[in-house]
C-alpha cells in the first residue's frame, strides 16, 4: 500500500486521484501506460502532464472535469479558445440556462435588426456585445450539463448505455 501525502499545496491531478481513492501504484495500473514514477512527476509538478495521461485520468479517476481543466489551463490552444467548464449541480445549471434564455428572447428582435444587413454599425454594436456574452452564458451552462451527465454516467447514477439507447432513439 503506497504513502499517503501530506502536502498541502496538491495538483488537480494528485487531488482527483486522492478523491478516487487511489495510491499511485493503483492509478498507475488503472491507466496501464503511466507509471506511478510518471505520476509523481506531473503530480508534483516536476514534469508537465501530457494530453493523453489527461484521458487516462478521467476514465480511471471517474472525473470528467480533468480534460476541461487540462485544457483551459495548461494547453496553450484551450488557454486561449477553451473556457473553463465549473460542474455545478443540476438545479443551477438549469436556472442559469433558463435565465440566459429569457434575457436572449427579449433581445431576438434587436439581434434580427443589428444583424439583418450583415454589418454590425458603431451604434449597434453595445446591443450586439450583450447578445453575444447572453450566447455564450448558453453556451457555458450546455457545457456544464454536458460534464454534469458525464459525471453521473461515470459515477453509475445515469446508466450509459440506456443514456445512448435514448439518443440513438430521439435522432431517428
Amino acid at each position: 500500500m503506497g504513502k499517503r501525502s501530506i502536502k498541502e499545496d496538491k495538483s488537480v491531478y494528485q487531488l482527483a486521484r486522492e478523491e478516487a481513492g487511489m495510491t499511485r501504484e493503483e492509478a498507475s495500473e488503472a491507466m496501464q501506460f503511466v507509471s506511478d514514477s510518471r505520476i509523481e512527476k506531473y503530480e508534483s509538478g516536476k514534469s508537465p502532464v501530457q494530453p493523453e495521461e489527461v484521458l487516462a485520468m478521467e476514465k480511471a479517476y471517474k472525473k470528467p472535469g480533468l480534460c476541461n481543466y487540462y485544457c483551459s489551463h495548461e494547453c496553450p490552444i484551450g488557454q486561449e479558445y477553451v473556457p473553463e467548464v465549473k460542474i455545478n449541480d443540476l438545479a443551477n445549471i438549469v436556472l442559469k440556462t433558463l435565465a440566459s434564455m429569457n434575457s436572449l428572447d427579449k433581445a431576438k428582435d434587436r439581434f434580427i435588426e443589428i444583424t439583418a444587413d450583415g454589418e454590425i454599425s458603431e451604434d449597434e454594436l453595445a446591443d450586439f456585445v450583450k447578445i453575444q456574452d447572453g450566447i455564450e452564458e448558453i453556451s457555458m451552462a450546455a457545457e456544464s450539463l454536458s460534464l454534469w451527465v458525464s459525471s453521473m454516467v461515470a459515477s453509475g447514477k445515469i446508466d450509459e448505455e440506456k443514456l445512448e439507447e435514448v439518443r440513438k432513439a430521439l435522432k431517428k
